[in-house]
C-alpha cells in the first residue's frame, strides 16, 4: 500500500546557517539541540554549492534535501529517503515562490525578519503535519493575506506597485501604533 507523500521539516537558514524560520514535522530530532546540529551540518554541506537559479539536492543522513537559495537566504526542504524528490522540489518551488511573492521580491533576511508572521502562515498553508496541503505559490500567497487580514485588497499576484506600497504603509503604520 503506498502512503502520501509527506515532508519532515522546512527550514529557512540566513547566511550564517542561523535561523530565521523553521518547522519540524516529525520526531526524527526530538530535542532543540538535535535540531540545531541538523541545521548546522546541511547548511555546512551545502553553503557552497550554488543553487541560486535551480533547486538542488543532496543524500544527507538518511534524508533526501532539496535547497534553494536566494539573497541571503537558504530555503531547505527534507524528506525521508524514501519520498519522490519531484514533489519535495515542487513543495520548496511553492514555498520560495509564495514568499517571494508575500515579500514583493525582496526576499532578504531583514525583510524575512520583518514579515516573520507571513512566513509561519505560508509554511502552514504549504504543509500541515508533515502533510502537503498546497505548492502553488500564487494559492498560499492570497491565502495567507486573507489571513493575515489583508483580505480586503487585490489578491498580491494582482496589485499594482502603487498598491502594493500602499498596503506596505498600512501595515508599517499599524505596526507602529501596536
Amino acid at each position: 500500500m503506498a502512503t502520501l507523500p509527506s515532508v519532515k521539516n522546512i527550514l529557512v537558514l540566513d547566511s550564517e546557517g542561523k535561523r530565521v524560520a523553521v518547522k519540524y514535522y516529525t520526531d526524527d530530532w526530538p530535542s532543540v539541540s538535535s535540531k540545531l546540529a541538523f541545521e548546522k551540518s546541511v547548511f555546512t554541506k551545502t553553503m557552497k554549492i550554488n543553487a541560486r537559479n535551480e533547486a538542488d539536492i543532496v543524500m544527507f543522513d538518511g534524508h533526501i534535501v532539496i535547497f534553494k537559495f536566494i539573497q541571503d537566504l537558504h530555503f531547505f526542504v527534507t524528506g525521508g529517503d524514501d519520498e519522490n524528490e519531484l514533489i519535495l522540489a515542487s513543495v520548496l518551488q511553492g514555498f520560495f515562490d509564495a514568499v517571494g511573492t508575500i515579500l514583493r521580491n525582496n526576499v532578504e533576511k531583514r525583510t524575512a525578519l520583518e514579515n516573520l508572521d507571513l512566513i509561519y502562515l505560508c509554511l502552514d498553508e504549504v504543509v500541515d503535519g508533515g502533510m502537503i496541503l498546497e505548492t502553488d505559490a500564487s494559492v498560499i500567497a492570497d491565502k495567507v493575506s486573507s489571513a493575515s487580514g489583508l483580505e480586503n485588497m487585490a489578491p498580491f499576484s494582482e496589485q499594482t506597485l502603487s498598491q502594493a506600497f500602499a498596503v506596505a504603509r498600512e501595515h508599517f503604520a499599524r505596526s507602529l501604533l501596536k
